[in-house]
């Protein structure tokens, strides 16, 4: 586990060069909705659906970023100053980097369309300020 913690640190070093060192990442909001949002991710997997909108709201409380705990979320992601919003069946690859004020939000319900309602971000993607629907997909 710890060195998981160490690799996925160095890749967002990697990524970004204004970190003097690990323990300044451990810092950033980004790393903590992350890391509360694997904890959501695992009670809502496990059909615990109160405790992990718990979790997600406390999260969003403390970090001003949301990511719903049914997403489903790669290796190495990296948000980079805050304000996001991910939606439930946004499905998001290895190694993607999100800057500030991004939206995987959803396609409108009444349309008819079940199932996904959010965008899939593949790997080795960076998207930038915006709103990311089904038609601006990176590599997914």
């Amino acid at each position: 586990m710890f060195d998981r913690l160490i690799s996925y640190l160095d890749s967002v070093r990697a990524r970004d060069p204004a970190p003097r060192s690990r323990w300044e990442i451990l810092l950033y909001p980004g790393v903590w909705a992350l890391g509360f949002h694997r904890i959501a991710h695992w009670l809502f997997e496990a059909r615990m659906y109160f405790l992990a909108r718990f979790v997600n709201h406390f999260a969003r409380l403390l970090t001003a970023i949301d990511i719903h705990p049914g997403a489903r979320i790669g290796k190495n992601f990296f948000i980079d100053h805050g304000f996001t919003v991910i939606g439930e069946t946004a499905e998001i690859g290895d190694n993607v980097t999100i800057y500030q004020c991004v939206t995987l939000g959803g396609s409108n319900p009444t349309n008819g369309k079940g199932g996904k309602r959010h965008p899939t971000l593949g790997g080795q993607c960076h998207h930038r300020f915006g709103r990311a629907d089904h038609r601006s997909d990176c590599g997914g």
